[in-house]
């Protein structure tokens, strides 16, 4: 019995032996020029994604230094492992080491091989992600040598990295091409923004129902199923981070596109009612539909074809694993005990999410349309109570908040990078212009396609001017926003909200959870839609997709998913690309339906203006 345990803990062991060292790769490496000779080592020691890490060490030469590229494949790629508290290298991924002297160089070329699924995934996915981000995130105005998106310090000196390459602040091309559609959309409506309101509040009300008009639900459900998928974890940890690194200034910035994004809003709703098709009393609308029968020809289809693969794919990560994923780790911070029972809390979520979406659109509205209004209405009561006892505060968070927008620190790169920073957050936190909310708002009961569209203009204004501005201010009264104590995302508004009564991570953890829920349940309605549109629409493809939805929020509980979920939120954003374009060239009708409306509830003399 003795004998046979020792055996079975000989073996344990050699297997950890033989697996610790066939995970680590080590070769010496003599220069071109023979004047330096390294050893480098690389490896990988466990099963987690992004944590592989390379070590140079020098054998033979003076003055050897280490070029660690970090640029050609995003930061996680290439940003080598100097110490515990680095980000490491992707898994499978190949990557470059230079190193040189004065008058000789030494390039390395390697790559730690991916030991797990998780790895092999984030790997396969990792050159894509970095491809596409390169695409919407690619800077015109420094290519085109506009501006030097380096940053430098008060006295003009280039800010470096630890690792040695210049900080940027660049003007990524996704966000200039959603701030230039809100920006056209704006002032093509007459300030639609504006004058718009007071209409929508009133259709809130059913100031104007007819309830024998067509549709699935009413004005306020599919605005609060639309909300449900934007009001999410990037107002909190999104926010943190804008803040963190535009400062105060980029709240005021982040309002001003939130207030932009309500035109962009109501033009794709409007046409998202327009061009909807209702089949067996079951309505399908969207963008795949305004840009196929609108737009119409092969560019309109291909565009509604693109539209519709970015939805499906945006829907299993950004609108699903992130979600599971943070609330599980929301949840483990304050349970500790949860910590490695990921599967178990993925398992639980799917089982909730699932009894709502199987019902439909219906279903979730009904689910929405209590939970919407309860998650954002204890966020901001709790956000002004934090504001309420730093009252004392407001003259220099307000000071702080314009002074920051229009004379920042030069570290913050400038008023270019405040603004970019706070429009950048708002545009990704509200989707105005990516086209998503216009699949739930197609469901409404109306027969005037404008009437939605106007309702939906609210969603940017309720979700940034409102709630991401709430979290930025409870991060500057708090002086968070100066001070992030190490803190970073969720963690720096819990922390702040935190500071003044301690229960309230508590509050923050049911908003949390709430927040994502919601966005999981509303965002598989959007990736269904889209799914049918490719695929057809019946019970069974129905239910397919639905298998998969819930099977993905396991996955996203249970494991840290890196490259699957990055590659996802891109498609998010992507999504942007054909929807707008398809808004300009319908534009003109949003214009008459608006008109047509204003008719109906104002008579004959109704003018857009």
């Amino acid at each position: 019995m003795l004998d046979n345990m020792r055996s079975n803990i000989s073996c344990i062991f050699l297997f950890l032996f033989v697996f610790f060292f066939q995970s680590l790769h080590s070769k010496e490496y003599i220069s071109n020029n023979g004047s330096f000779k390294v050893d480098f080592i690389a490896g990988d020691t466990t099963d987690k994604i992004n944590d592989a890490f390379a070590e140079v060490k020098v054998l033979v030469g003076d003055n050897v230094k280490v070029q660690w590229p970090i640029n050609s494949a995003g930061t996680k790629q290439y940003k080598l492992k100097e110490n515990s508290n680095d980000a490491g290298l992707t898994e499978g991924t190949p990557f470059d080491v230079l190193l040189y002297t004065k008058d000789d160089t030494l390039k390395i070329s390697s790559k730690v091989e991916a030991s797990s699924m998780s790895e092999l995934f984030n790997g396969f996915l990792t050159p894509t992600v970095n491809k596409i981000y390169k695409f919407l995130f690619w800077d015109p105005f420094a290519a085109l040598h506009i501006y030097d998106p380096r940053i430098t310090d008060d006295n003009g000196d280039v800010v470096f990295h630890a690792n040695g390459t210049p900080k940027e602040q660049q003007i990524p091309f996704i966000v200039v091409w959603l701030i230039i559609g809100a920006l056209v959309f704006t002032f093509y409506t007459r300030l639609i923004n504006f004058r718009g309101v007071k209409y929508a509040v009133k259709l809130l009300k059913g100031d104007y129902d007819d309830h024998s008009s067509s549709g699935e639900v009413s004005h306020f459900q599919a605005l609060t199923t639309a909300l449900s998928a934007t009001v999410g974890l990037g107002n909190i940890a999104g926010v943190a981070v804008a803040v963190s690194v535009g400062g105060a200034g980029a709240t005021f910035w982040m309002i001003v596109a939130g207030v932009l994004g309500m035109a962009s809003k109501f033009v794709e709703c409007t046409l998202g009612v327009k061009y909807r098709v209702i089949k067996n009393g079951e309505v399908s609308g969207g963008p795949m539909y305004y840009l196929s029968k609108g737009v119409g020809g092969p560019l309109g289809k291909g565009l509604a074809i693109l539209f519709a693969i970015l939805c499906v794919g945006g829907s299993f990560g950004g609108g699903n694993m992130f979600q599971a994923n943070q609330a599980f780790l929301q949840l483990s911070s304050v349970f500790p005990s949860l910590e490695g029972n990921g599967f178990v809390v993925g398992v639980f979520l799917a089982l909730f999410v699932g009894i709502v979406i199987i019902g439909g659109i219906k279903s979730i509205a009904k689910v929405t349309d209590k939970v919407v209004p309860f998650m954002c209405g204890i966020y901001v009561l709790a956000a002004l109570i934090i504001i309420c006892v730093n009252i004392n505060n407001t003259g220099e968070a307000v000071s702080s908040i314009f002074y920051g927008a229009f004379s920042p620190d030069a570290l913050k790169g400038g008023v270019i990078g405040v603004l970019i920073t706070g429009f950048r957050r708002a545009a990704f936190s509200n989707e105005a212009g990516v086209g998503s909310a216009s699949i739930a708002h197609s469901a409404v009961k109306t027969d005037t396609p404008a009437s939605e569209g106007l309702v939906a203009l609210l969603e940017p204004f309720i979700d940034t001017v409102v709630v991401c501005t709430m979290t930025a201010l409870v991060l500057i009264f708090t002086g968070y926003a100066d001070d992030t104590h190490g803190f970073s995302g969720a963690a720096l508004t819990t922390a702040a909200f935190a500071s003044e009564f301690s229960w309230f991570s508590w509050v923050l953890l049911i908003a949390i959870i709430l927040f994502a829920f919601s966005t999981m349940i509303s965002w598989s309605y959007y990736g269904l839609k889209a799914w049918e549109y490719l695929f057809g629409s019946n019970k069974r493809i129905g239910y397919l997709y639905k298998i998969i939805f819930l099977l993905f929020i396991i996955v996203g509980a249970s494991s840290g998913s890196g490259a699957v979920i990055d590659f996802s939120d891109l498609m998010i954003l992507g999504m942007a690309l054909p929807n707008i374009l398809g808004l300009y060239v319908l534009l003109p009708e949003v214009k008459q339906e608006l008109r047509t409306f204003l008719k109906k509830v104002k008579g004959d003399n109704a003018q857009i203006s």
